[in-house]
């Protein structure tokens, strides 16, 4: 018998939740196969077999927390390869103090055939789960075959077209009715949720947070990329973003202001001699920042291309530990929301934060006499001011601002 444990994941993650057995039990597993999927504070894993066999048993339920080193499975190494058909996984037992405890309605699992077992993503085959489709039913127009979540939207909406209404009204899944008498619903959060909130908090409590503002005339990049898009996309095959702008600002000013790319470790501050610049992307799972690597090395077709990769496996739930560990700075943008101003919340424990928003065109003095519409952009910093005085942000600010205004010069300083 061979155990399958929770292997190590990462310094500061030493517990998960599974979040979808990927095997059932009596099924024959092969040497390296993925047999759970573990929901991290962080990311989503693929928990592997490191034997060949029959699973055996299966020592936690869906949703359960385990932590790293815990037993999950026990695999039959002696059973062979023919038997594939599944058997039913009885819940594990748990401890309850109420002799007549309530079972958790669960919905049906889709019976999928072990040897044509299709390629999902983990968002994809939990969405599944939740909906009792089945997979091999799916269409995806993914060239590599895999099926993504809007492909399993995309599939019920079209399933929910050809079916007859129902008569019957159902309640909605987890839907109650509050101490009020009026409806509500409730959702668990997830783990990533859960952590998201509680390092939000932390900071608020551990840094003296402050913000900054300023506001930008966008005009000369907004030139800039009009002027080069075209040529650059066919240079390099992306697209030509203010992102990279930024970055490159950032670093010139982080090289001017260093405090700025710095930690607090007890009473020493850590003062970073090298650029990695978070950048935040939203998912449905929420917010998670990918790093930019050695920003400061890197021209604007790398930048750009670094971007790019990063918000794409972040959105298909791919990042890996090592995508988001070790920012330095991080870059935020509400702007694509249309967010007009805002304070964003220190990424601890980076003890700097630049807020990018959205561009708009409005009334702006140009001299004492002349008025132009521009487009203008507020730009804000959160700074942790146990370290950073009003000086150094502002001053910060500044330097970003000018040298966006004058991009050119971003080729010298960057």
């Amino acid at each position: 018998m061979a155990e399958i444990k929770v292997p190590e994941l990462a310094e500061s993650i030493t517990e998960g939740t599974i979040s979808a057995w990927l095997k059932k039990l009596g099924e024959y597993v092969e040497k390296g196969e993925a047999i759970a999927e573990l929901e991290t504070d962080k990311v989503n894993v693929d928990l592997i077999s490191e034997a060949s066999g029959v699973l055996k048993e299966l020592l936690f339920n869906e949703g359960d927390t385990v932590n790293v080193g815990d037993t999950i499975a026990i695999v039959d190494e002696k059973a062979g390869s023919e038997v594939s058909s599944p058997v039913e996984q009885p819940p594990v037992q748990e401890k309850k103090e109420d002799p007549t405890p309530v079972e958790k309605e669960e919905l049906p699992e889709p019976v999928i055939d072990v040897s044509k077992r299709p390629v999902a993503t983990p968002a994809a085959r939990k969405l599944a789960r939740e909906m009792g489709i089945d997979l091999t039913a799916v269409k995806t127009v993914d060239p590599l075959g895999r099926i993504h979540k809007q492909d399993i939207e995309n599939y019920n909406r079209k399933m929910e077209n050809s079916t007859p209404p129902v008569t019957q009204e159902k309640p909605a899944k987890n839907q109650t009715v509050h101490e009020t008498g009026k409806p509500v619903e409730i959702i668990r959060m997830s783990r990533r949720r859960q952590t998201i909130a509680k390092r939000l908090v932390e900071v608020q409590h551990s840094a003296a947070m402050l913000t900054t503002f300023n506001e930008i005339d966008m005009s000369r990049c907004i030139e800039l990329r009009n002027r080069r898009k075209d040529a650059f996309f066919k240079e390099h095959e992306v697209r030509l973003g203010f992102m990279s702008f930024f970055t490159k600002a950032v670093v010139a000013a982080l090289k001017k202001y260093p405090l700025l790319n710095a930690e607090i470790v007890g009473d020493e501050i850590i003062v970073k001699k090298y650029y990695d610049i978070g950048v935040a992307v939203s998912t449905d799972e929420g917010l998670v920042v990918p790093v930019v690597r050695d920003a400061d090395r890197k021209n604007f077709a790398e930048i750009e291309r670094d971007i790019f990769e990063l918000a794409k496996k972040a959105r298909e739930n791919k990042l890996s530990l090592s995508d988001l560990q070790g920012g330095t700075f991080t870059i935020t943008n509400g702007g694509v929301f249309g967010s007009l101003m805002s304070t964003p919340i220190l990424n601890g424990p980076q003890v700097g934060i630049l807020g990018m928003h959205k561009i708009q065109v409005r009334p702006v003095a140009v001299d004492e006499e002349k008025i132009e519409n521009r487009p203008m952009m507020y730009v804000a910093l959160s700074y942790d001011h146990r370290i950073i005085d009003g000086k150094e942000a502002v001053g910060f600010l500044v330097k970003v601002k000018e040298l966006l205004e004058d991009p050119e010069q971003l080729l010298l300083e960057g």
